[in-house]
């Protein structure tokens, strides 16, 4: 338990409805009648957002997340193993839990794994990543100039949006966030 002083960014709440991480806060002091403190919190599963106003003191239920650094091992049906890179003990996290991550994972990659009393709630991947390019059409001449885009299969099966100039083989960086191209890693 804590109380609505002790809020700060990041913080996980267990509340009526679910787990949700105060996204912001502010406290406010009117001239009349009591002070309160006003939240952004997100919803750790959905990602909804919500506004929601607390009495300044008053005590809320604080959740236990476990945030760690994992290692993607394999997929094994539908679901993923992680291994934990302390205790290498392997966990099994289903695709739905995943979800866009998937896209972007490589076996022996690094991400952070968030879980609440052994359950998994979601996967982390750095803001941007490695990939090869597994097929591309190739690049017409005069394709050199600025502007303009084609799909690109990256190695780990996921489709994005690549310069013209892009060609099959390459390692490119990108956004786990969006799937947006950031360009050419030099080997």
């Amino acid at each position: 338990m804590a109380s609505t002083n002790d809020l700060k960014n990041g913080m996980v709440l267990n509340l009526d409805n679910g787990l949700w991480s105060v996204v912001e806060f502010q406290h406010v002091k009117p001239g009349k009648g009591p002070a309160f403190v006003r939240t952004k919190l997100k919803h750790v599963l959905s990602g909804k957002v919500v506004d929601k106003t607390f009495n300044a003191g008053v005590k809320v239920e604080t959740a236990n997340v476990d945030r760690r650094e994992m290692q993607y091992s394999y997929k094994d049906g539908e679901s993923f193993v992680f291994m934990d890179n302390d205790t290498f003990e392997q966990l099994y996290i289903d695709a739905k839990t995943v979800g866009d991550a998937a896209n972007y994972l490589l076996e022996g990659n690094n991400a952070t794994v968030a879980t609440h009393d052994g359950d998994p709630l979601y996967v982390e991947l750095p803001t941007s990543v490695e990939l090869v390019v597994q097929y591309t059409e190739p690049g017409v001449q005069g394709d050199r100039s600025t502007g303009g885009t084609k799909p690109a299969t990256l190695e780990t099966g996921a489709e994005i949006g690549v310069p013209l100039f892009i060609t099959t083989g390459e390692k490119i960086k990108v956004d786990t966030r969006d799937g947006n191209y950031l360009g050419r890693v030099n080997s």
